[in-house]
């Protein structure tokens, strides 16, 4: 999908206010995902309370966007506005006075230009890990998602090569998503071999895109494991992509292993995608 056919809002800057953005890493078992809820603690609540209570007033958090209940943030990125003078830079330090061990503001700035969280962001970047269940620490409860085996990691990386490009998602997409298009860009998708503190075998599946649907990284993951112990090739995978068919993907993999590890706000460094795909 061209830039150009993204269809964003235009972002309007406040006048009379200053906009800080934060960078925000927390533990998602912790919490019920990002996003505000009745009756369950999320971490954009968590916040906004710490802020009501430094600012004196109620403002409203604008997360980059939305992480289910279960999914890790190493690089989330928010943003709101205020009439405060405190400096932007302390923000984080005040905020971490405040906030609990598994939320941590990592830096806090005034941006330069026009900024939006969520509507100003270039690329989405995931991680998802996995081990061996046999090989799971005390450490990985919650945060790697064990399985019984590690397929081969070529294998996987035949799918994951299906996965890059313009593509419409549907097959991985959730029928709660209610996104008009699911025609989505995918940047980056490889499966790489890491190791854990004892030297155990961990697998990190990294994708970037300009975005993503509803539990799309946790369907596309779970497929490529369960395409993997059948035994099927890339033709296979490639098949269930193009189907454009929900009942074509398999299991969804659990959230625990599920990490938005970073938020590009940079216009040229995904730029040589848009000339390649779309001659641009």
């Amino acid at each position: 999908m061209s830039r150009k056919d993204w269809h964003r809002p235009e972002v309007e800057m406040p006048q009379d206010k200053r906009r800080i953005a934060l960078l925000v890493s927390y533990d998602g078992g912790s919490w019920h995902g990002w996003q505000i809820q009745d009756n369950s603690p999320t971490v954009q609540e968590t916040i906004e309370e710490a802020l009501e209570k430094v600012l004196g007033e109620k403002v409203f958090l604008q997360g980059s966007g939305r992480t289910d209940s279960g999914v890790h943030a190493l690089g989330q990125v928010a943003h709101f506005d205020t009439n405060s003078s405190i400096s932007a830079e302390k923000f984080a330090v005040i905020l971490n006075t405040m906030l609990p061990g598994s939320v941590r503001i990592l830096s806090s700035w005034e941006p330069e230009g026009v900024f939006h969280a969520r509507f100003t962001a270039m690329a989405r970047e995931y991680w998802y890990y996995i081990k061996r269940m046999d090989q799971m620490l005390p450490f990985d409860e919650g945060r790697v998602t064990g399985v019984r085996s590690l397929p081969s990691i070529s294998l996987l990386n035949s799918y994951a090569d299906v996965l890059k490009g313009t593509h419409d998602f549907s097959t991985f997409c959730s029928s709660k998503d209610m996104s008009e298009s699911k025609v989505r860009d995918i940047y980056e998708s490889e499966w790489t071999e890491e190791k854990d503190m004892l030297s155990h075998t961990v697998y990190r599946y990294k994708v970037t895109g300009n975005a993503f649907l509803y539990r799309q990284v946790r369907s596309m993951v779970g497929t490529m494991l369960d395409s993997a112990a059948l035994g099927e090739d890339s033709s296979a995978f490639l098949e269930r992509l193009n189907a454009k068919n929900r009942e074509k993907a398999l299991r969804t993999a659990p959230s625990s292993g599920l990490y938005l590890a970073r938020i590009s706000y940079d216009e040229n460094e995904y730029l040589w995608f848009e000339e390649e795909e779309h001659g641009r």
